[in-house]
């Protein structure tokens, strides 16, 4: 017997035919002899449409009490999910995340889980019945309802998973794994058998939206092997584990993320710290800069560009504009028409050329590559966002050519 962790994402529970689907898929396992513990999101675009019901109300309501508002969504999920498990006639509990111990940083509307004490998980799971958990949400320390943030459902089960010490965390989606691009884009991407912990958490935090990268970076801490695949096609899907159990390939995947935006600083004084003091304003509003470029030195004066997600773009123009003001000669400007496009590989370590064969493969389709950052596993460009697809489509088309 094994204890296994199962998370639905929204797509998975949309309506009541799926809903019975996915109840026939927990009674399954659990017939089968295993423990079952279930994490869900809340219904399709229930999330959305709960913000728009805010903001029919109070635009600029706090978020504790947006975060009250969102994590309604998924106690709506796990009471229809176990009245369907009963109604199948097998034994069920449902546990709001604070019931099933879920302990959260107080970070409103991006809690980071702090603990989780399982022991309630645990009596359920003794009496024999299927528990069902509100993913996306915990309790703070001054227990005051919290949410995860986006994806933060597949941190739920992971971290539950790793709580309970499970054999294994199944993440269920509307894919069949994970491909070598979206397949919804690239009618050819493939599927992976298996993918490491790192070029999943590569994949993961340049827009592929298969996985939370915060869950990612939880499994690989605790080995936690995971398995994406769909709860609508009963097949195989790809494992995600250490990398000395992967197959390398040259290249894992392709991926793009349109939420970016690019911020140009030009005319800094190439002296007194200026760019330490633009980056520190940054930090201080925990804004992340993800691609940097800094010009040589022209005269006395550089530029520097950068990007940042498009959620916090505002906030970046804030924390920068007045500062930037202040600096003779210098200019601060932005764009969000454009996108980042990235590939990923371990074999990118042991193999030379990889970035050469992107940039060239760009350059043959016409597409200008506008900033450029690298690690060991990935390159990551950006370009135009009226181009992105076309962009992932040229770079797949020239490493993944010969699939089928």
């Amino acid at each position: 017997m094994s204890l296994v962790v199962q998370k639905f994402g929204g797509t998975s529970v949309a309506n009541a035919k799926l809903i019975f689907n996915v109840a026939n898929i927990i009674t399954r396992a659990y017939q089968e002899g295993n423990d079952v513990v279930v994490v869900v999101s809340a219904q399709g675009d229930m999330t959305d449409e709960l913000i728009e019901k805010a903001n029919e109300i109070n635009a600029n309501a706090s978020k504790r009490e947006m975060d009250v508002l969102m994590a309604s969504g998924e106690q709506i999920s796990v009471a229809l999910l176990a009245m369907a498990i009963e109604r199948l006639g097998f034994p069920v509990t449902s546990l709001l995340g604070w019931q099933a111990g879920v302990m959260t940083s107080s970070t409103y509307g991006s809690a980071m889980i702090t603990r989780i004490d399982p022991g309630r998980i645990k009596k359920e799971l003794d009496k024999k019945n299927i528990v069902i958990v509100a993913g996306f949400q915990g309790l703070s320390q001054y227990y005051d309802v919290t949410t995860l943030g986006r994806g933060g459902s597949d941190t739920s089960a992971v971290g539950i998973a790793v709580a309970l010490s499970a054999d294994l965390c199944q993440i269920y989606t509307d894919v069949e794994g994970v491909y070598t691009a979206d397949p919804r884009l690239i009618a050819k991407a493939k599927k992976l058998d298996a993918i490491s912990y790192d070029e999943m958490l590569e994949l993961a935090t340049l827009g592929a939206q298969v996985l939370n990268n915060r869950s990612v970076e939880i499994a690989k801490k605790h080995n936690v092997e995971l398995e994406v695949l769909s709860s609508f096609v009963d097949v195989p899907g790809t494992i995600v584990r250490e990398a000395a159990n992967v197959e390398k390939m040259l290249i894992s995947g392709v991926a793009k993320d349109d939420k970016v935006a690019k911020i140009s600083i030009t005319g800094i004084p190439d002296s007194q710290g200026w760019i330490f003091r633009i980056f520190s304003k940054l930090s201080a509003r925990d804004i992340n800069v993800d691609t940097l470029l800094q010009t040589a030195v022209h005269g006395d004066r550089r530029d520097i560009f950068f990007t940042v997600k498009e959620d916090r773009l505002d906030d970046t123009i804030e924390a920068l504009s007045k500062f930037c003001e202040s600096i003779e000669g210098a200019s601060l400007t932005y764009d969000k028409n454009v996108s980042k496009v990235s590939i990923v590989g371990a074999g990118m370590q042991t193999h030379a050329g990889v970035a050469a064969k992107m940039f060239e493969a760009l350059f043959t389709a016409n597409i200008d590559i506008q900033m450029i950052a690298t690690s060991e596993i990935k390159v990551s460009v950006i370009v135009a966002r009226e181009l992105a697809d076309e962009a992932v489509r040229t770079v797949h088309n020239a490493f993944f050519t010969t699939m089928d």
